[in-house]
């Protein structure tokens, strides 16, 4: 790891003046940023420490709720109110990594984290996310990787808490040198069609400072669900959360989401078509997750996801609607 000065600053502000000067990247808990500079991938000469800056790792529930981005993913799953309010949050924010990163990865962090790929993650290989021509996993070892939107950039991406924000609705407020901006989460993630080198819109110093949740609605209910070859310290398979109401019988507002499957977060319009204004019936169920997975497109040895994707999906909904 090439030799870098840390420095600890005070507030936000400060941190996205410091950010954005040459040579300096930002860190919280640092948990995905000592890893990328450990295998070579960012070698900055300063490293901006938010670690300690007080007064950002607060959970309001509102209405709206407003979690602050340097909340510990241990603090998320702890927190009684907001399992009672958003438990699809807490449950994605619990099932992460081990107890011991947990308590140090932050909610922005979480969010804003790179990709897993071991192509992008070796040094060996200039893939397209290193600014190269191939994507390697395409022909490669994919087994863990994407089944959507896999013609330019077949890693999956690597937030939890971002497949349960996205079924929320949620909004992320941000900190720059130019000043504040709130992002609308489905607006944040950059897929590799658009810049395969980068995953959200984050501009230079610009940092998360909290996440806005809106109020549910009276009757609604969410649901998370994660499917990993181990149960603790793996990445998942595949991801699924769902987030409806259900008034005089029928479904209201359904957002469906699948984590693991995509470079990004993936919204699945097709299986909430099915939902919305349907009566909760084991069929009913059975036709959505069937369509949230339509138009798959499996790499040579990924195939079995797209199984693992519908089921997962028929699961979270026959708990929301249990």
């Amino acid at each position: 790891m090439k030799p870098f000065t840390l420095l600890p600053v005070r507030s936000l502000p400060e941190a996205a003046r410091e950010s954005a000067r040459p040579g300096s990247i930002v860190k919280a808990g640092g948990v995905d940023l000592l890893d990328r500079m450990k295998e070579g991938l960012d070698a900055p000469d300063r490293v901006v420490s938010i670690a300690h800056v007080p007064g950002h790792d607060g959970i309001a529930l509102g209405p709206p709720a407003r979690i602050g981005a340097l909340a510990t993913l241990a603090k998320l799953e702890a927190s009684v109110d907001l399992r009672r309010v958003y438990p699809a949050l807490a449950d994605a924010a619990g099932g992460a990594a081990t107890p011991q990163i947990r308590n140090m990865a932050t909610l922005g962090g979480n969010i804003a984290q790179r990709p897993r790929c071991w192509y992008y993650r070796s040094a060996e290989f200039d893939c397209r996310k290193k600014g190269g021509s191939e994507c390697f996993a395409m022909e490669g070892e994919n087994r863990f990787h994407a089944i959507f939107d896999t013609d330019v950039c077949c890693c999956v991406h690597p937030s939890a808490t971002a497949t349960a924000l996205l079924a929320y609705g949620a909004q992320l407020e941000t900190i720059s040198p130019k000043g504040k901006r709130s992002i609308a989460i489905e607006s944040f993630f950059v897929a590799p069609r658009e810049d395969p080198r980068r995953e959200n819109q984050l501009g230079p110093g610009e940092i998360i400072e909290a996440v806005v949740i809106p109020a549910p609605a009276a009757g609604s209910r969410s649901v998370y669900k994660k499917l990993k070859e181990k149960e603790s310290f793996d990445w998942p398979l595949v991801e699924a959360c769902v987030s409806l109401t259900v008034s005089a019988g029928e479904i209201r507002d359904p957002r469906v989401v699948l984590g693991s499957v995509a470079p990004t977060p993936r919204r699945s319009s097709e299986a909430e078509k099915v939902l919305a204004g349907g009566r909760p019936s084991p069929e009913l169920i059975a036709r959505a997750a069937q369509a949230a997975v339509a138009g798959a497109t499996p790499l040579g040895q990924n195939a079995y996801k797209v199984r693992l994707a519908r089921v997962m999906v028929e699961r979270a909904l026959r708990e929301a609607l249990a």
